[in-house]
């Protein structure tokens, strides 16, 4: 009976231990590029992107500002997609394909670089070679 509770013990400290860890895997700070399980294989190199340090050099303090959602052609102020990828929503639609996620990307991303005079704009600004 000792043994059991301490295999049940050690189980439920080890789902704890990887649940904790997967929490850190996908936490905003530890971002280092743009990612999106929509994009397999790429035509350029991924997108340095360090999250906190974009959002603080923009000022941003919103989530919602960059991680938007809309419901019947709104944007709802008080909502955020932060804990999900942008293909999950760009790519909703039957038939959609990745080079119609890389246009939102580069609308949003780029169309707020220009509005605000600050960001990358060029292509390779965005995607270096390395």
């Amino acid at each position: 009976m000792k043994n059991r509770a301490l295999k049940a013990f050690a189980l439920s400290a080890l789902a704890a231990l990887a649940l904790a860890a997967g929490s850190v895997v996908y936490s905003q700070e530890d971002v280092t590029t743009v990612r999106d399980s929509a994009f397999g294989n790429r035509m350029r190199p991924p997108v340095p992107f360090v999250h906190d340090d974009h959002n603080e050099k923009a000022g941003i303090d919103a989530c919602n500002v960059c991680h938007h959602v809309v419901e019947d052609g709104q944007v709802l102020e008080d909502e955020s997609s932060e804990d999900m990828e942008c293909s999950e929503c760009h790519l909703a639609a039957a038939g959609a394909k990745p080079i119609e996620l890389i246009a939102v990307y580069h609308l949003r991303c780029g169309g707020c670089h220009r509005e605000q005079l600050a960001g990358p704009v060029m292509c390779a600004e965005c995607h270096p070679r390395n």
